[in-house]
């Protein structure tokens, strides 16, 4: 399993949301059998070991929680 952007995977949206609760995705897992999954981060890392075991590639993009948006400047207040 690898942990990195899959060439031709689009970047993770807004409009993905979580298979088990809704919530925006972070983490998109292409299974061994071809379909893929998509989780937020608290439920990435809850069934983190169980998807190791189905996953051909997973998408990682929860570092996007950490990052801080720019600050206006300005002229845009």
């Amino acid at each position: 399993m690898t942990t990195a952007v899959a060439p031709g995977s689009a970047a993770l949206s807004a409009a993905d949301r979580c298979d088990r609760c809704g919530a925006q995705a972070y983490l998109r897992v292409e299974l061994l059998s071809g379909g893929e999954l998509l989780f937020c981060a608290h439920h990435a890392r809850e069934h983190g070991d169980a998807l190791k075991a189905v996953a051909a590639n997973v998408v990682d993009e929860t570092h996007r929680l950490a990052d801080k948006p720019a600050a206006a400047s300005a002229e845009e207040r």
